[in-house]
């Protein structure tokens, strides 16, 4: 009876110890996932739920080696524990699959906050990046939450990656006007505009003979910031600036014939 009881007792301090270095190792290793995270710059929300996930995993661990060393049979347990979490994943089936995608979207670092980006059928400047969704601001002020998901099965296009884009316009003129003119003109209205960079050189050209148009390419390269502004000036000068020099752009038009029908 008395080797029993000791050998209970040394179960149960084994137990203890056990339950002791799993409980160090999980907040050892939560900290040191934390710190890891922290120093690459991660989203704080994405290293707490980490630590806090590592930290349940050892601790977990830990509990099970406690009870069988205890004498506990721990099989049906790990079933249970198993056959919970394979239900609760299968449940949770989108909302892991958006987790999975924030990780790899702060891991890779597709954009950041503050990114002008085009995905999942939307646009607009990234807010915040959450571990299972992505807010953006779009250009009317909406607040549009994004799946991560969709974000990282989609293509995305981040204008705000490079310093500078290419802004790329369309500019038709009748085909009774001098090209030459045309393309002397535009010239100067790209460079009167100190918002043009100089490099890249700004493209100026004949794109196509179209039916009732001869299109020039118009493509000078911009800072990010400048690029609405620009655009939308450009145009009104483009259009001015022709219309002192007679330089006509074509619209569409339509001839309507009538005809008087006999007796009618």
């Amino acid at each position: 009876m008395g080797e029993l009881a000791a050998t209970w007792v040394m179960s149960i301090m084994y137990a203890i110890i056990i339950l002791f270095v799993g409980y160090l190792a999980a907040k050892t290793l939560a900290g040191i996932t934390r710190s890891l995270m922290e120093k690459r710059e991660l989203d704080p929300a994405l290293a707490s739920f980490s630590a806090n996930l590592i930290n349940a995993a050892v601790i977990t661990f830990a509990i099970i080696a406690a009870l069988n060393q205890l004498g506990v049979q721990t099989t049906s347990l790990v079933a249970i524990v198993g056959a919970a979490g394979l239900a609760i994943g299968l449940a949770l089936k989108d909302t892991l699959g958006n987790f999975a995608a924030g990780v790899m979207i702060l891991i890779f670092r597709q954009f950041r906050a503050g990114d002008f980006i085009e995905a999942a059928g939307t646009t607009g400047v990234v807010e915040n990046l959450g571990i299972f969704s992505t807010q953006l601001k779009t250009g009317d002020n909406k607040t549009i939450f994004v799946p991560n998901g969709k974000l990282i099965g989609d293509n995305i296009v981040n204008y705000s990656m490079k310093g500078n884009r290419r802004l790329d316009l369309v500019i038709g003129v009748g085909y009774d006007a001098d090209l030459s003119q045309t393309k002397q003109l535009l010239t100067e209205i790209l460079g009167a505009d100190e918002r043009v960079l100089p490099e890249p050189e700004p493209t100026i050209g004949v794109l196509e003979l179209a039916d009732s148009s001869v299109n020039f390419a118009v493509r000078p390269w911009v800072e990010n910031s400048d690029y609405w502004g620009l655009y939308f000036d450009l145009l009104e000068t483009i259009k001015n600036r022709f219309d002192e020099a007679g330089i006509s752009i074509p619209f569409p038009q339509q001839d309507v014939h009538m005809y008087q029908v006999e007796g009618k």
